[in-house]
C-alpha cells in the first residue's frame, strides 16, 4: 500500500508505517538536521528506509500534483509546539500550526485513510472549540475557509454544513484517542493524540487498537510474584520497599490484579537493562550513540525518569532539552542523563538506526518522534482495515459483474 508522510522528523513514525506495510512515496520534513539523520541511516544500509525519497522542504511547499499515484494513508505529525503545554500554546495563532497544510494535503491527494500524531495538550479545554474546528475540516476537507474568513467563523459554516446531513464528494469518517505508548509496550509513559480517518466511500468501521499492558500487571508481578525482579536477578536483599500508599492500594484492590490477563507496562530497565553503563567507556564506546554525558542534576520538578518504571515523556524543549524529562534516576540516588542510545531504546528505535547530530540535537529528533512500536500497531490495523474494506469492494464487484 502507498502512503505519503509530512513533518516526518527522524522518522519513528514512518517507521512504524513502513513496518506495517506501507511504501512512502515521498516523506517531507524541514529540518536538515532530521534529513540528515535519515539520509545517513540509508547510507548505512538500513533496509526499512531503502527507498524511501525524503524532501528537504517546507511543507507549504511541497507540489502534490508530483503524486501521480493513488495514496492509500497520509501521515503525519504536524508541529506540536503550538498545543504543547511546554510550549507557547499559540495554537491558531501560532506560525508552525501545520494543520492547514495537512488539510491542503488531503483534499489534494484524496487518500483513503490518513493518520496524524499531536501532543495531548491538543485536547486542553481552552483549545477545545479549536479541537473540534480540526476535526470537521478532517471530515469535510473541500469545505474550505473563505479568503480571510477567520477560523471561529468557518467553523460556525462547518457546523451547520456538518448537521445539514448533506454529503461532499470528498469525506472523512473521523475518530480519535488519547493514548499512552506505556500501553502498547514501549517504556514509556507518552500521551498523545491520534486522529484517524477513512474516507467515507469505504465504509469503514474502525477502531483503535485495545491496549496491550497495564500498570496493575507490572504492579503484579514486582510486589505479588516477584517475577520482575527475578527477570532481572535482582536479589531480595537490592530489591525497593514497597510504599505504604501501594501496600494499601494492594489490600484494596489486589483480587481485581490478579483477574488481569494482560501484559506488565515495559520499564526503563526492561529496556536498557543489557547496555553496558555508559561511564564505562571500555565496555560502552563499542555501542552506537551510547556516550556518557556529565553534568546531570536534580532539582524540583525535574527528577529523573525512576530505573524500574516506564520513563516519563521524553520532549525535545522550545528552550532546548530539559534535564529532568531525559534524566535517569538510579535507585541510590544518583541520577544521569540518558544517553542517545538508551533514550532512542525508550523510544522503540532499533538498535541499528544512528542518531549522527550531537546529543542535544539527537536527544531533540527522539523527543519529537512517535515510538516506532505504536506507530507499528496503529498503521498495522489501518492497513489490516483497508484491505478488508477495499477488498470486499472488489469482490462486490465481481459478482455483480457475473
Amino acid at each position: 500500500m502507498k502512503s505519503i508522510e509530512l513533518c516526518t522528523g527522524a522518522g519513528g513514525l514512518a517507521m512504524g508505517c513502513a513496518k506495517a506495510g506501507f511504501h512512502h512515496l515521498a516523506l517531507v520534513e524541514l529540518s536538515k538536521h532530521s534529513c540528515h539523520t535519515i539520509r545517513e541511516n540509508q547510507r548505512l544500509g538500513i533496509a526499512l528506509l531503502d527507498d524511501w525519497h525524503i524532501h528537504n522542504m517546507d511543507v507549504t511547499d511541497f507540489d502534490y500534483s508530483t503524486i501521480s499515484e493513488e495514496i492509500d494513508l497520509l501521515a503525519g505529525g504536524p508541529p506540536c509546539q503550538p498545543f504543547s503545554i511546554g510550549g507557547r500554546h499559540g495554537a491558531f495563532l501560532d506560525k508552525r500550526d501545520m494543520f492547514p497544510q495537512f488539510f491542503r494535503a488531503v483534499r489534494a491527494l484524496r487518500p483513503k485513510a490518513f493518520l496524524i500524531e499531536n501532543v495531548r495538550g491538543l485536547l486542553r479545554r481552552n483549545f477545545q472549540k479549536f479541537f473540534e474546528y480540526i476535526i470537521l475540516q478532517l471530515t469535510h476537507p473541500e469545505a474550505q475557509p473563505k479568503p480571510d474568513e477567520f477560523w471561529a467563523d468557518h467553523l460556525a459554516r462547518l457546523e451547520r454544513h456538518h448537521n445539514s446531513g448533506k454529503s461532499d464528494d470528498l469525506e472523512y469518517h473521523v475518530t480519535f484517542r488519547l493514548l499512552n505508548a506505556a500501553d502498547y509496550g514501549v517504556p514509556q509513559k507518552r500521551e498523545r493524540v491520534f486522529i484517524v480517518g477513512f474516507r467515507s466511500d469505504l465504509k469503514a468501521n474502525w477502531s483503535f487498537p485495545e491496549p496491550t499492558h497495564t500498570n496493575q500487571a507490572l504492579i503484579w508481578h514486582k510486589w505479588i510474584t516477584g517475577e520482575y525482579w527475578e527477570r532481572h536477578s535482582i536479589s531480595s536483599k537490592e530489591r525497593p520497599q514497597m510504599s505504604a500508599k501501594l501496600r494499601s492500594r494492594l489490600q484494596r484492590t489486589g483480587a481485581n490484579l490478579l483477574g488481569s490477563m494482560s501484559a506488565p507496562w515495559c520499564t526503563v530497565r526492561d529496556a536498557i537493562a543489557d547496555l553496558p553503563p555508559p561511564e564505562n567507556t571500555d565496555m560502552a564506546s563499542h555501542i552506537p550513540n551510547h556516550i556518557y554525558i556529565p553534568g546531570a542534576r536534580s532539582y524540583p520538578g525535574h527528577t529523573g525518569s525512576p530505573l524500574d518504571e516506564p520513563a516519563k515523556t521524553l520532549k525535545a524543549g522550545v528552550h532546548g532539552v530539559p534535564g529532568g524529562e531525559n534524566m535517569l534516576a538510579l535507585p541510590d540516588g544518583q541520577v544521569r542523563y540518558f544517553t542517545v542510545r538508551e533514550a532512542a531504546r525508550l523510544q522503540t528505535f532499533p538498535d541499528d538506526y544512528y542518531f549522527p547530530c550531537a546529543w542535544g540535537e539527537s536527544m531533540r529528533q527522539i523527543g519529537n518522534a512517535v515510538p516506532v512500536t505504536l506507530a507499528y500497531l496503529i498503521a498495522s490495523s489501518i492497513r489490516s482495515h483497508l484491505r478488508k474494506v477495499c477488498h470486499g469492494d472488489t469482490l462486490r464487484g465481481e459478482l455483480y459483474k457475473n
